[in-house]
């Protein structure tokens, strides 16, 4: 059901937070004044499957500003902020189906809760809207937008199987998303989430990273930061060999298993780290995962070889194994960074989810062009988002001469 607010005092901190979340995003800003003014989304009915952050909320607000008709439902049982839930319901008059904790009947129940309106266009983290819009084909969309790694390579399977029903711009793989939200705002915000539930010292630990993609990188960028001993774990050798040359240790994670004090998984893929694993895991290692799914830890193998499980402090679960060795897996193996924290910096998602604002008006004017498959941003309106960021730092660059331009494009460079 819609989210039920009675708590005025939690409305009015969830607005503030929002408040604060926007004066960060002023790229997103830029777009809600022209979209307020054009109404590019009018008549457009929006399903959002999203974290609920306060940055979501400030993209809710520039869909609605453009005229649409948007509910939000959260792409995470755990991601949910609920005084930003509770504001947006009271102070904005946005529907919102979420609740930090649900279980997976009640996530489930949301999802259908925003597809109850048959909307026009998806807006999705992890693909979890699709995938049911498929299941049940009693309504297909014109079109829709993908958030997050994972979704991507759900809907790239789709299209190759060719059940994909409906075209999708993967935000994604927008340059400003994956090279600013991915690497830093990941790196960031997981070790903001680790350490809140924690309170660890990172220094001087052996840190270790399951993937080196673009999250992968971040991560291990920022714990090298924090002094920590970085180790690398990959299965594609470029990006092996990538890590070796920005100077971490790379090894199998069976010989990681035994030295590492704080393991990470960010693979989006399965039982990255098993039991084979937690059996010679030292006493006291952390385990968690700031991939879009929880099944990158075998957690029911973990329970299963453990005598006892305790929460030990929010978020931090103690699994006892039968030699008392103890292993601590932190936010049920759930994304970390909003399970135990508030998710990525807003100045990064500034320009994520101006991605997502604008791929939303391309696909209300375009769809009736584009096929059955998965799209990326187009240029233009990656290009711009970067354009933009740069004029709100305040930073300036060059542009070449029209001699630079004549030169570059003919074939007798250097005569």
């Amino acid at each position: 059901m819609n989210y039920d607010i009675k708590d005025s005092s939690l409305a009015r901190r969830g607005k503030l937070r929002i408040e604060w979340a926007d004066d960060n995003m002023p790229v997103l800003s830029l777009i809600r004044k022209r979209f307020a003014k054009e109404k590019p989304l009018a008549g457009t009915k929006i399903a959002c499957c999203l974290h609920v952050t306060t940055e979501t909320a400030v993209l809710m607000l520039t869909l609605k500003a453009g005229g649409a008709d948007a509910l939000l439902c959260a792409s995470n049982p755990l991601s949910t902020q609920d005084d930003v839930a509770a504001s947006l319901v009271k102070d904005y008059g946005i529907p919102i189906f979420a609740i930090k904790g649900e279980d997976h009947k009640v996530y489930y129940s949301h999802i259908e809760a925003v597809l109850a309106g048959r909307p026009d266009l998806t807006m999705d983290d992890g693909a979890d809207l699709v995938s049911v819009i498929h299941k049940k084909k009693d309504h297909i969309p014109f079109g829709g937008t993908e958030e997050t790694t994972t979704g991507v390579i759900r809907l790239r399977a789709m299209e190759k199987q060719k059940k994909l029903l409906y075209p999708i711009i993967a935000v994604n793989d927008a340059q400003t998303k994956f090279l600013f939200d991915n690497r830093y705002g990941t790196g960031q915000s997981t070790l903001d989430g680790i350490i809140r539930a924690t309170n660890k010292l990172v220094a001087g630990t052996n840190f270790i990273v399951c993937g080196y993609g673009w999250c992968g990188r971040g991560l291990a960028m920022r714990a090298k930061g924090f002094g920590a001993n970085v180790i690398v774990i990959e299965v594609d050798p470029f990006k092996a060999l990538e890590a070796v040359m920005d100077g971490f240790l790379v090894m199998p994670i069976a010989k990681a298993a035994r030295i590492g004090d704080i393991f990470v998984t960010v693979t989006g893929d399965i039982n990255v780290l098993r039991t084979e694993h937690f059996k010679v895991m030292k006493d006291k290692a952390i385990i968690c995962n700031s991939g879009h799914f929880n099944v990158e830890i075998d957690i029911p193998g973990l329970a299963k070889m453990s005598k006892k499980r305790r929460l030990t402090r929010d978020f931090v679960e103690e699994f006892i194994l039968s030699d008392g060795r103890r292993i601590y897996l932190l936010g049920d193996g759930r994304l970390i960074n909003l399970a135990a924290a508030e998710g990525h910096p807003a100045q990064v998602m500034d320009m994520s989810f101006a991605n997502q604002a604008l791929s939303a008006e391309y696909m209300k004017k375009n769809h009736s062009k584009l096929r059955q498959q998965v799209y990326k941003v187009p240029p233009d309106i990656d290009k711009r988002i970067a354009e933009l960021k740069l004029d709100s730092m305040g930073v300036k660059i060059d542009r070449l001469t029209a001699e630079q331009k004549e030169y570059l494009a003919s074939w007798e460079m250097g005569t």
